[in-house]
């Protein structure tokens, strides 16, 4: 089952089913994506109804200009950093000594918002170093305080796709803080569906999303990694996120920037992993982070060529400046 939110005004937008082709749709009875989380067990029979609906050719046309995030705003977004060869590459850009613990890497970022797949950014200097991050995510339904990572996935709802807009220049002045990011991680984007766990088939393994996500900076292929490389899988991210506290129905759970050992080969999900790649190799960076008119194309692919989440696809804009 597919899920989507379209705009009609209101901060919520309004829910929608999508066809697994992502040409047709079904409207909600009154529901936005996040009343239909917090009362999932009554909200699911009524959209599965509708995607039944559509499979069997019902619906109307759908129109992806009118397309939010699927989940345009939350009470909690929390992002991990699951991909080792991310955090290690992180360390080389950013001048930082490793990180000893065993333990899951999460802050808590912004979640009044997410951009819709379309939507040009907004960002206020390019000496910010504007980057995006291409990762996965799952939205929970209330998770107790405590709950196992044995028990964690029956609370995973629906799986998303994310850009995790990072400013680089700012990250690692607010790191040395010993505080959690605030200037350095602006508004995050969604890709357009939001996707149950069991519509991606074999692609959802061990709490984790098994597929390549193919990303294209300015129209030229940057990176393809696979989501299989997860160290920690989403059953270990939501445990430790719920260790010490209830997570409320629609918490997003990120998992960091999808990276693999193998990055001479797949390419990166970031701007700033390339940049650690030409440090080790160059001894100093080369790639540029993002300026206005830039733009980044995201898309999640399994073996079939199906594109569950949809194309994120956005521009650069700073402040002041219109859409090119």
């Amino acid at each position: 089952m597919r899920l989507a939110t379209v705009e009609n005004g209101r901060p919520d937008g309004a829910l929608i089913v999508v066809s697994r082709d992502g040409a047709r749709w079904l409207a909600t009875p009154g529901l936005t994506l996040l009343s239909a989380m917090e009362d999932w067990a009554a909200a699911e029979p009524a959209l599965r109804k509708l995607a039944d609906m559509l499979e069997a050719g019902g619906g109307g046309t759908l129109d992806p200009a009118r397309l939010r995030a699927p989940l345009p705003r939350s009470w909690q977004w929390l992002d991990g950093s699951a991909f080792g060869t991310h955090g290690e590459l992180m360390q080389i850009a950013f001048g930082l000594p490793p990180v000893d613990s065993d333990r899951p890497l999460m802050y808590q970022g912004m979640s009044d918002r997410f951009h819709g797949p379309h939507d040009p950014v907004p960002f206020a200097d390019p000496a910010h170093g504007i980057d995006f991050e291409g990762e996965f995510g799952v939205i929970v339904d209330h998770v107790p305080m405590g709950t196992p990572a044995a028990d964690a996935l029956k609370h995973v709802r629906l799986v998303v796709q994310i850009n995790d807009w990072s400013l680089r220049t700012i990250a690692p002045v607010e790191m040395k803080t010993g505080f959690g990011w605030v200037q350095a991680k602006p508004a995050c984007a969604m890709a357009p569906f939001a996707v149950t766990p069991g519509a991606l088939g074999p692609a959802w393994r061990d709490g984790r999303v098994c597929m390549d996500l193919l990303v294209d900076l300015n129209g030229r292929r940057f990176g393809a990694a696979s989501g299989a490389a997860m160290d920690f899988g989403f059953h270990d991210l939501i445990a430790h996120a719920a260790l010490t506290r209830d997570l409320v129905a629609g918490t997003v759970i990120g998992s960091g920037t999808v990276s693999n050992a193998d990055y001479a080969r797949v390419g990166s999900s970031c701007i700033s992993e390339v940049r650690a790649i030409e440090i080790i190799r160059d001894g100093k960076p080369a790639t540029p982070f993002m300026v206005h008119g830039d733009r980044v194309r995201m898309a999640a692919c399994d073996s079939t060529g199906w594109m569950p989440f949809g194309v994120i696809d956005q521009a650069v804009v700073l402040k002041g400046s219109r859409p090119g």
